[in-house]
């Protein structure tokens, strides 16, 4: 399977299966258009009379034996390995836990899956003892890992700030006893921010995800406070002065677009104009009745704002000037490992999530979906296998749409969470999600090219 497009002037033909992007002529397109798999060795007498009108009949008979030649090398129209190693996945041992230290929060997002903090269940605090037992749940669960990861996430964590730091402390003292290595990482919307615990999150923290939507407008508009007023004259240097003083740890900025800001280009390009490099500005998920939600209608506005934010990023990127857009980060020449490619993030196997009332849940979109509860701290050590084995299993070859996209091996079948939520069906992707994650990856892409 190969797939083609053309932007920003390069006819781009990517090979599905071995991941190889080949930038190509007009007439090697053209061939392309009127090619399948199943290539024979001389040029077929039809695309030679297809095309002789535009191109000499040589050129099109040197391109199609060029064609032909990465086809025989298996560099294109390459077969579809990647089934082939569904029989070996096998259950994994748990490496990553959502830690929600506090169901509550001190902003009332208007587009908030959580439920404005508290995940539909109360708002609430983690207690100590609940940290704790997820830490030496993670332990228990994680045999054979060495590298351990916590995220501290909310709600609003700052709120629970006592919590976290004795957390981290409890964690650390079992490292060496478990010859294990934790690294944290923390979710806030910088409201609660002070020099204080902008120093343990630096210190503490390999990673620090900041909440903010972008230009104060948008933001304020999205993400007011509990009474109403705007957050982001309080928290976007509180956010610059943090970032400078990380050194080499990671951080990223972290928006949200709705229908109120389709033009999120211009969020992010603020963003990095604020001295931000790493900016991660995503689409709201929701049904398409809600007043903020993007619609079927809004797709050709939105796919066309990330190739504007795409040459803006070339541009940019060519004068000197750092910018990384967390969703046009693909490693064309690495890549995620094969199993993570047909599995995806690994929810509810590698990863899990626990709540201030002890639930287990396969990631932290799930918590509050009762159904999909995994385990709970009061029962000890234990876990629900079945539901275990179920996301260990699951790849993109069990979900019909996904099995035949060309884009499956970059996203993996998209969000779980998500699926469920708004398709009702793990196994049935979000068709707006698919649009722009399809664009995304395009994007990427070419900007690779262009910049190659």
């Amino acid at each position: 399977m190969i797939h083609k497009y053309k932007l920003n002037g390069f006819n781009i033909v990517l090979d599905v299966n071995s991941g190889g992007v080949h930038i190509v002529d007009n007439i090697t397109y053209d061939i392309l258009n009127l090619t399948s798999g199943n290539l024979k060795k001389e040029c077929p007498d039809e695309i030679i009379l297809k095309l002789s009108e535009t191109y000499p009949e040589p050129e099109i008979v040197s391109s199609y034996n060029e064609i032909f030649s990465l086809y025989s090398d298996q560099s294109l129209f390459t077969t579809d390995e990647y089934h082939t190693i569904m029989s070996k996945i096998s259950s994994s041992p748990i490496k990553a836990m959502c830690l929600h230290v506090a169901h509550d929060c001190n902003l009332r997002c208007t587009y908030c899956f959580a439920s404005t903090g508290d995940f539909g269940t109360g708002r609430k605090m983690m207690t100590i003892e609940t940290a704790k037992n997820a830490i030496d749940y993670l332990l228990h669960h994680s045999k054979g890992r060495r590298n351990l990861e916590v995220d501290f996430f909310g709600g609003e964590p700052l709120m629970n700030m006592k919590v976290v730091k004795e957390t981290v402390a409890y964690a650390r003292s079992k490292e060496k006893e478990h010859n294990k290595v934790f690294r944290f990482t923390m979710t806030t919307n910088g409201v609660l921010l002070n020099d204080d615990n902008t120093k343990f999150i630096n210190d503490e923290m390999s990673n620090a995800v900041l909440s903010i939507d972008g230009r104060k407008e948008i933001n304020d508009k999205l993400r007011p406070r509990v009474d109403g007023s705007g957050c982001y004259d309080s928290i976007i240097d509180k956010y610059k002065k943090l970032v400078d003083s990380r050194d080499v740890k990671d951080y990223y900025i972290r928006g949200t677009f709705t229908k109120h800001n389709l033009d999120f280009a211009e969020d992010v390009i603020h963003l990095n104009d604020y001295g931000f490099v790493h900016i991660s500005v995503e689409p709201v998920v929701s049904e398409e009745d809600k007043e903020y939600a993007i619609t079927t209608q809004d797709l050709p506005i939105v796919c066309n704002e990330y190739e504007k934010l795409a040459l803006e990023i070339i541009k940019r990127k060519k004068e000197g000037k750092e910018i990384n857009f967390f969703h046009f980060y693909i490693d064309l020449e690495q890549g995620p490992c094969a199993i993570k490619r047909i599995r995806g993030c690994g929810c509810g196997n590698e990863y899990i999530a626990i709540t201030p009332d002890d639930e287990i849940y396969p990631c932290h979109q799930f918590v509050g979906k009762k159904d999909w509860i995994i385990g709970n701290l009061n029962d000890g050590l234990k876990i629900d296998e079945e539901k275990k084995e179920f996301f260990t299993k699951t790849t993109i070859y069990h979900k019909p749409e996904c099995s035949t996209c060309w884009a499956r091996l970059y996203c993996s079948g998209g969000c779980s969470a998500n699926n469920v939520e708004y398709q009702k069906d793990i196994l049935q992707p979000n068709h707006i999600y698919c649009t722009l994650q399809k664009k995304r990856i395009e994007c990427a892409i070419m900007i690779k090219a262009a910049l190659s």
